[in-house]
């Protein structure tokens, strides 16, 4: 091979790979993701300008939701450097490892009341453009926080530092994920 390159994982020169194949491939994911959560945001820009938008009522669960989420994601970020800190170890990390999915458990169960409250208010998905969306941006980062916490549920199983460092870093793009979605509801 005319680059030096033998395919063994070692770049030419022997340096290794330095970033683990999970990471790697939950960096690469999250940047699909980060694809998604731009493009329905630009069709939402792009929507929101045209007659008939409609507008939607935010009910203030809302706030409550998000501070759930805010807090489920220290919890695993606590539980990530007690995982990673020597002398801590696994065992104290588990309160926290079980705090997160809880709060983040109140956080879905959360968005389903306010799409109950907005369903009695008359606010369906058929409703308009802005409940469409609303419901579409939720739904959408909702199965990927329920996806987290199946995620969570192998951490759970068979924690290990990487194992926990990579459930927090998709908590943690998720909770950014819903503060933007959070952001584009109410100012937008």
């Amino acid at each position: 091979n005319d680059d030096g390159w033998d395919g063994s994982g070692d770049l030419p020169g022997g340096e290794g790979f330095a970033v683990p194949t999970p990471k790697l491939g939950l960096w690469l994911f999250l940047a699909a993701v980060t694809v998604v959560f731009s493009m329905l945001t630009s069709a939402y820009l792009v929507r929101r300008g045209l007659p008939g938008w409609g507008a939607l009522p935010k009910p203030p669960l809302l706030w409550a939701n998000t501070l759930l989420l805010v807090l489920s994601s220290l919890a695993l970020e606590r539980a990530k450097r007690l995982t990673l800190t020597l002398g801590e170890g696994l065992s104290r990390a588990r309160p926290w490892l079980l705090g997160a999915a809880l709060l983040a458990a109140l956080f879905v169960v959360g968005q389903l009341v306010v799409w109950k409250q907005l369903a009695a208010l008359g606010y369906t998905l058929a409703h308009g453009p802005a409940s469409g969306f609303f419901y579409l941006l939720t739904a959408i980062h909702g199965l990927h926080l329920v996806g987290g916490l199946i995620a969570w549920g192998r951490v759970w199983r068979r924690p290990s530092p990487l194992r926990v460092e990579l459930c927090a870093l998709y908590w943690h793009f998720l909770l950014v994920v819903w503060l933007w979605i959070f952001a584009l509801l109410h100012v937008a």
